[in-house]
């Protein structure tokens, strides 16, 4: 019940006004790139805006219902993609082909918390619900997980905070463990396809992001040059019309407008001149 109510809770500020702007450079003050990355609190939330590029991000918990569709999309495509995946997903055996079936075709496979944490309030985003000890060992947890799919902490710096919600403290904290975070590309609302009818209003379906995607494309005179797309690997089951169903449509609308898909973490090193 409480992860539910927080999911909720999520919902409500997830469609409220942007609070996070893309445009607002917050880089580290020990950050050496200071070139076409863009940072907000410290997180990398877009690569180069002058590069008809995007980097598509998959975040999970709970499901896994998308995995094996979404591998045989991006497989047909000939697109590489990042997944941020929690402890309790890794350990899950009925998840485990998918992970491994991922890891063969080359993507990447990252953290995203092992327990799903909150880390800050949604009223008081500098407010802090846990401390850099509960951080820090839930962190080291998740990548105990991935170490038994043969994924090494060094060739996995990148992490994708939980709920995508983290403030400055949880930054600091993420450099001092070594660790780049990054985060998605706000605007495009892609990151809303794990509501589901019931929450009324705050749902958004797919037919409906799939649009906004395609039309912030439109309207946008950057287009999603650089973008860090992020799109959930399952949903509740209470959402039927899955957003990933559409990927393989969004994937090759996307190449007719002339974008290619590239793996954040060659896109990220390439932008620092790693």
């Amino acid at each position: 019940m409480k992860r539910r109510a927080l999911l909720l809770l999520f919902c409500c500020f997830l469609l409220a006004p942007l609070r996070a702007s893309a445009a607002r450079d917050h880089r580290p003050a020990d950050d050496s790139t200071r070139s076409v990355l863009e940072y907000d609190l410290g997180a990398i939330v877009r690569t180069d805006r002058t590069k008809k590029e995007i980097n598509l991000v998959f975040t999970g918990g709970d499901f896994a219902d998308g995995g094996l569709i979404i591998r045989e999309v991006l497989r047909k495509q000939g697109v590489k993609g990042s997944f941020f995946l929690t402890g309790d997903f890794y350990r899950k055996t009925e998840f485990a082909p998918v992970i491994r079936g991922l890891r063969e075709d080359g993507h990447y496979l990252g953290a995203h918390s092992d327990k799903h944490l909150l880390y800050a309030s949604w009223e008081n985003r500098d407010s802090l619900l846990i401390t850099r000890d509960e951080f820090v060992s839930d962190i080291r947890n998740n990548y105990a997980e991935m170490k038994q799919f043969g994924i090494e902490r060094d060739s996995a710096p990148y992490f994708l905070p939980p709920y995508e919600w983290f403030n400055a403290s949880v930054s600091n904290w993420c450099r001092e463990e070594g660790l780049t975070l990054v985060n998605f590309t706000p605007g495009t609302y892609s990151n809303a396809d794990w509501t589901y009818p019931e929450l009324g209003k705050q749902y958004l379906s797919s037919d409906a992001i799939y649009k906004r995607i395609l039309d912030f494309e439109a309207r946008q005179h950057d287009g999603l040059n650089g973008f860090l797309l992020l799109i959930h690997i399952g949903a509740d089951p209470r959402r039927t019309d899955k957003l990933y169903l559409k990927l393989n449509e969004l994937i090759t609308e996307l190449k007719k407008r002339g974008y290619t898909f590239t793996l954040l973490q060659e896109t990220i090193g390439e932008a620092s001149g790693r």
